[in-house]
């Protein structure tokens, strides 16, 4: 295909979401440029690794450069990177609360901002967003950080897909319930199914499916496309 390959910037990619997505992006022959801190080179050519903080701007900069320099184009930036720290909301500390304001939100808005730019060169493109399901607070779970900062991204989300209509850029989230990734250890799995309605967690492979949908699915702008189980409508 060479030139009409598109090109994918997925962070976070080294585990868990991160890594399907890459995946699911190779299998339709995209190009993809991979970040995340710890992400290690990749035999696959089309397969372009970057490490580096993703809350940091050169970080950002390095990634969006060098996907031109080798891909010639952005044409989809999947912004994965997220972390989440459930300690009860007066326990948070300063390092917490910045950590999660690092990766969350400036990670979110350094690249974007890059990519969109990318993206208006050619009048076409798609942002997608991996938020969280956190309309409903759940009875027991620490969920305060994480709505801060995934629904200012939800929010986001919106008012860019509205501010670049225009442009020809679509953009869009999906919000994952709890999904079965390294982050979660197995012992705890049974119980973390239990927040869901269909009583199981997600599978990281679900979620970048819906992303996979998403990035196809070119009159849908401004969603928020929860893939939780049922949690968001209720429980």
């Amino acid at each position: 295909m060479g030139a009409l390959q598109k090109v994918v910037v997925v962070t976070g990619a080294s585990q868990g979401i991160g890594a399907e997505i890459v995946k699911a992006f190779r299998k339709l022959d995209y190009r993809v440029v991979a970040t995340s801190r710890s992400i290690t080179p990749s035999a696959d050519p089309n397969i372009l690794t970057v490490a580096g903080d993703i809350g940091d701007p050169a970080t950002a900069q390095r990634v969006i450069s060098e996907a031109v320099a080798h891909f010639g184009r952005v044409d989809t930036l999947v912004n994965n990177a997220g972390i989440y720290i459930g300690k009860p909301f007066t326990e948070n500390t300063l390092e917490d609360y910045n950590s999660v304001m690092n990766v969350n939100m400036a990670g979110f808005f350094h690249i974007t901002k890059l990519a969109v730019a990318e993206m208006e060169k050619h009048a076409s493109g798609h942002v997608v967003t991996v938020t969280a399901s956190i309309e409903n607070g759940i009875s027991g779970a620490s969920m305060a950080l994480a709505a801060l900062t995934k629904g200012g991204l939800n929010a986001a989300t919106r008012a860019l897909a509205i501010e670049y209509a225009g442009k020809g850029i679509r953009v869009n989230a999906v919000a994952p319930g709890v999904t079965k990734t390294p982050m979660h250890a197995e012992e705890y799995h049974e119980m973390l199914g239990g927040f869901h309605p269909l009583g199981r967690m997600g599978e990281a492979s679900e979620v970048a499916d819906a992303i996979v949908f998403l990035d196809s699915a070119g009159f849908v702008t401004g969603e928020i496309l929860h893939v939780d189980g049922g949690q968001s409508a209720g429980r």
